[in-house]
């Protein structure tokens, strides 16, 4: 099978989310004219789709863009054109998309699998369906030779998993065996602005922020799946890199130990971009100023500066060996 991606092309996952109430495969003629539209928005020279998913509240592509071309060209040829046929099927106030198109760029094969796994299990995950090759308005089927082509090559896909289609074809199949957890569900929801990280620590009591990257990886690893069980985790694992009890609660705990504790909290919360130095404040039920302060003594001190740049993987595997105890 002589067929590849170049190696100067850029791949990028694209997606869009429907506004509330809205249906983006309401009927057979709207999926037939938007499934249209995205191979039709891939056919200039050195673009090539990858993976398409069309669900009633979502839309995904996989989409191999040659240098100089980002994720805008392929949109401005899909989102106002789609936007137009779903008012028409769907003729009610509001707009069809709940907000901007989201953009995120593969950068390794590892990568790619992943987002072909997780797309593959997508309308499983959200009830459409019992097992991935049973869903019929996306690729994938097309990509293992259960539907026809219709237009749809995948032939770039496949040359990623083997020499032969056969081969490919068994290649692909091992990758999407495997059926996504709920953490990584929540955390690839998290990443791609599917859904909002949540917690009570905001303004007015509540609060909803998107997440991305580490913060995403922390939330998703909390037993609450919010922000607050995000704060208890970096909590659980400052206490016990101090020498305290993992359960101590930082809030209550006085003098410079208790400071720092809270600076050394803060200032992860920060750099993985989980929450603002404010959230943080009135988790500990601390002013703002004192603990920003304290985070600013804290960056001073070159042990603290260590832990706070300590990847998230590394305080997910000592907490988890420290559950096994």
């Amino acid at each position: 099978m002589e067929y590849s991606i170049p190696r100067s092309a850029s791949t990028w996952h694209i997606c869009w989310q429907a506004a509330t109430g809205r249906d983006l495969v309401a009927d057979s003629r709207l999926v037939g004219r938007v499934r249209e539209r995205l191979l039709n928005a891939h056919r200039a020279e050195g673009r090539q789709l990858l993976h398409y998913l069309m669900m009633p509240t979502e839309i995904h592509l996989l989409s191999c863009l040659p240098v100089g071309q980002s994720p805008p060209a392929i949109v401005r040829a899909i989102a106002a054109v789609v936007s137009r046929w779903v008012r028409e099927t769907q003729p009610v106030r509001g707009p069809v998309f709940a907000a901007r198109y989201r953009a995120h760029e593969i950068r390794s094969d590892s990568e790619l699998e992943r987002e072909i796994r997780m797309l593959a299990w997508r309308p499983v995950q959200i009830g459409l369906c019992v097992t991935p090759v049973h869903y019929t308005h996306a690729s994938l089927r097309t990509t293992l030779g259960l539907n026809r082509a219709q237009g749809f090559d995948s032939r770039a896909l496949l040359g990623l998993f083997g020499a032969t289609v056969p081969e490919a074809r068994k290649g692909l199949r091992g990758v999407v065996r495997r059926r996504p957890g709920e953490a990584e569900w929540r955390e690839w929801e998290l990443n791609h602005g599917l859904t909002l990280a949540v917690g009570s620590i905001g303004p007015s009591f509540g609060m909803a922020r998107e997440v991305k990257g580490d913060a995403a990886i922390l939330v998703a690893a909390a037993d609450s799946r919010d922000i607050d069980g995000g704060l208890k985790l970096l909590e659980r694992w400052v206490a016990v890199r101090l020498g305290l009890d993992a359960d101590q609660d930082l809030s209550s705990l006085a003098g410079p130990q208790g400071a720092r504790a809270r600076a050394l909290v803060g200032g992860l919360a920060v750099r993985m971009d989980l929450c603002p130095a404010a959230a943080v404040a009135r988790h500990f039920k601390r002013a703002k100023a004192t603990l920003c302060e304290q985070m600013t003594a804290s960056r001073l001190r070159e042990d603290d500066r260590r832990l706070i740049a300590t990847p998230i993987q590394l305080v997910l595997d000592e907490l988890a060996a420290l559950n096994r105890f």
